[in-house]
């Protein structure tokens, strides 16, 4: 487990505890959004409280499945922006739709990391109720779906829907202004041009995605999707020597 996954789960559940012992502190930190100007420190307070001990359970276990490798691409300073990011922006979206609604729990923000799990690993398979497999582009676009039917009156009372959907707006518009301040893909964009030339006058690409996908071990086939969507994403002269080598290996057969 990374760092700042393992302090955000030990502090969520330190503060769980606290709740049960001193009641008093969920209503001093809770989120009421229409509140929140007189209250600041709610937006960021109310990530850290939970109802039950199922709610504390499934945040707690989404962050640590998806959290690590997330954290390990960004690093912990731009985790932790994309945590709170999404957390803050799970409560501004609640202001308009749910103001008078006391708002608390993490998942704002963990809807957040989720979207950024997909953001960067879009092919992945996950498990519904660990039987029905789906990747995880698809995953976001289900929970997205949920949280509108719910949010404007066709779900269960009860659940944040618009902190969920402000977690996913928040933990998008984060990824988006560091993919465009990163100096590699300014960097890329100025090279494209010259790399698309490149690209039609070797041919490779039309090679490399001839490939037979149904022919390769399970890993390999990860492995193939996860390179394509780089190049896809950030042009063939982003790939690595191990990576091309890895595609001309695969071509060849």
């Amino acid at each position: 487990m990374t760092p700042w996954v393992l302090r955000l789960i030990v502090a969520n559940v330190a503060v769980f505890f606290m709740q049960r012992t001193v009641p008093v502190i969920t209503e001093l930190f809770v989120l009421v959004p229409a509140f929140g100007l007189v209250r600041p420190w709610s937006f960021v307070t109310y990530m850290f409280l939970h109802g039950s001990l199922g709610h504390i359970f499934f945040n707690m276990l989404s962050l640590f499945f998806f959290g690590p490798r997330v954290e390990a691409r960004l690093g912990g300073r731009s985790f932790l922006g994309l945590y709170f990011s999404s957390g803050i922006m799970g409560a501004v979206l609640s202001i308009p739709f749910t103001p008078y609604a006391p708002i608390i729990g993490a998942s704002g923000a963990v809807f957040g990391v989720l979207l950024a799990y997909a953001m960067f690993w879009p092919r992945d398979q996950m498990l519904i109720w660990g039987i029905v497999p789906i990747e995880a582009r698809y995953m976001v676009l289900l929970m997205t779906a949920l949280s509108l039917w719910g949010g404007f009156g066709g779900g269960a009372g009860g659940i944040a829907h618009f902190a969920h959907l402000g977690g996913f707006i928040g933990g998008y518009l984060f990824i988006k202004a560091m993919q465009r301040g990163s100096g590699a893909v300014k960097f890329r964009k100025q090279a494209m041009p010259i790399t698309r030339k490149v690209e039609s006058a070797s041919g490779s690409l039309d090679r490399w995605r001839r490939i037979k996908r149904d022919g390769l071990h399970e890993v390999n086939r990860d492995e193939l999707d996860r390179i394509l969507d780089k190049i896809g994403a950030a042009g063939i002269g982003s790939l690595t020597a191990g990576e091309r080598e890895f595609l001309d290996r695969f071509s060849a057969r």
